[in-house]
């Protein structure tokens, strides 16, 4: 029966990321199908403000389901509010009625639905019992195969037409609130509210630190997933299907390695493969927007996310190292809070300076702000892990 309700939460975790990446290969596109214009800014205002609905609703749904006492019947409503609005979006492209304007409104409501049941299906993994390794690396795989599948599979989709990524994200939200209704609820712990996270970050101020990676790392995320996608469209005449192809160079590497680079810093300590990380990253990014060739656009892109990989579940694994035993619901929202305000950050900034100044200004900031952080972040690491091969819990 756990094995069961552990597939499903993953399934809502992954169907989650999935359709957040599908429509980015194409999102030009997309854009002028709903009225706007095919240019980075309009990109920008379509994928931001969904990012910008994840934070301003990732403590919200925590907070009513704890008072509430339940998770199901959030996460089915989270599932089906994305679904109408995705549909909606279907609506505007097929009849014509509505500007852009109403477009960007409906990517925030869906936003603002779809991060409830993420997550609170993250949540209630960690609610399970059977393990909070196995629960966890449910969670991970999700993740990872949703972020990984996302870009290229969108790129074929778009293929069909730009409605098509569209009507395949409601159709996998709806699937998503029908399975969820037949998951048992089971008595939650909290969800780590905005309270929560604040109140955890006096009593441990060197949260902020890993937060700070954390939100860097999400940052080149969010800039790959837009930016990356106008700079390969733009500077290599791609479709969208080969930009999917393209992106996942960065996307699979990034996702899929995150669990044995997570393990590895078990054994190592957490701040080598931060540090390495983290440099190695930003000089990645850079070299990415000076590529001469396709071919050498994607080898850095799997470089860099390679490196990504390296730094992600480090910064995780320290979050957990660092809070209090029960706290670390409070920690890890927190966390999450910083890495989408990083994604969102990343297609803000990156898109206003691409557009602003082009691609490769917009290439050497985001690997600017990724060696910034770790010159800045650097002496108080070693401060807070004093011992570079330390893991505080990591063996519990």
């Amino acid at each position: 029966m756990r094995r069961t309700e552990r597939a499903k939460l993953a399934a809502v975790v992954f169907v989650v990321l999935f359709t957040q990446l599908l429509v980015y290969p194409g999102v030009d596109e997309l854009v002028a199908a709903l009225g706007g214009a095919p240019t980075i800014d309009a990109g920008t205002a379509f994928l931001g403000v969904q990012l910008l609905a994840f934070v301003c609703f990732s403590a919200v749904w925590g907070l009513l389901s704890d008072r509430a006492g339940r998770r199901i019947p959030f996460i089915v409503a989270g599932a089906a509010g994305g679904t109408v609005a995705y549909l909606a979006l279907a609506a505007l492209i097929v009849t014509g009625v509505g500007d852009f304007r109403a477009a960007l409104l409906l990517r925030f409501i869906e936003g603002a639905f779809t991060i409830g049941a993420f997550s609170l299906a993250i949540t209630m993994l960690m609610d399970l019992d059977g393990g909070h390794g196995r629960n966890m690396g449910a969670a991970g795989i999700a993740i990872g195969a949703g972020a990984a599948l996302g870009a290229p599979v969108g790129g074929q989709l778009y293929a069909l037409g730009p409605l098509a990524p569209i009507l395949a994200s409601a159709l996998l939200l709806f699937g998503v609130a029908v399975v969820m209704a037949t998951v048992p609820d089971r008595a939650p712990t909290r969800a780590g509210g905005l309270d929560d996270v604040l109140a955890g970050l006096r009593r441990t101020p060197g949260l902020l630190v890993p937060y700070a990676f954390g939100f860097a790392d999400r940052f080149a995320a969010g800039f790959f997933g837009l930016v990356g996608t106008f700079y390969l469209r733009q500077t290599f005449a791609l479709d969208p299907a080969m930009t999917g192809l393209v992106l996942a160079c960065f996307f699979a590497p990034f996702a899929l390695l995150q669990y044995p680079f997570g393990s590895l810093s078990d054994r190592v300590g957490r701040v080598v493969p931060i540090v390495v990380g983290s440099v190695g990253y930003g000089l990645g990014i850079t070299a990415v927007g000076v590529a001469p060739s396709l071919a050498v656009a994607a080898a850095m892109l799997v470089f860099v996310g390679v490196l990504g990989a390296l730094v992600a579940p480090a910064t995780m694994a320290l979050v957990t190292d660092m809070a209090a035993s029960d706290g670390r619901g409070a920690a890890m929202g927190g966390f999450n809070i910083f890495g989408s305000l990083g994604f969102l950050g990343g297609i803000l900034l990156g898109g206003g300076v691409a557009s602003e100044y082009g691609f490769l200004a917009a290439f050497a900031v985001a690997g600017g702000l990724e060696i910034g952080v770790v010159l800045i972040a650097l002496p108080v690491l070693i401060r807070v892990v004093p011992d570079p091969t330390a893991t505080f819990g990591g063996s519990e």
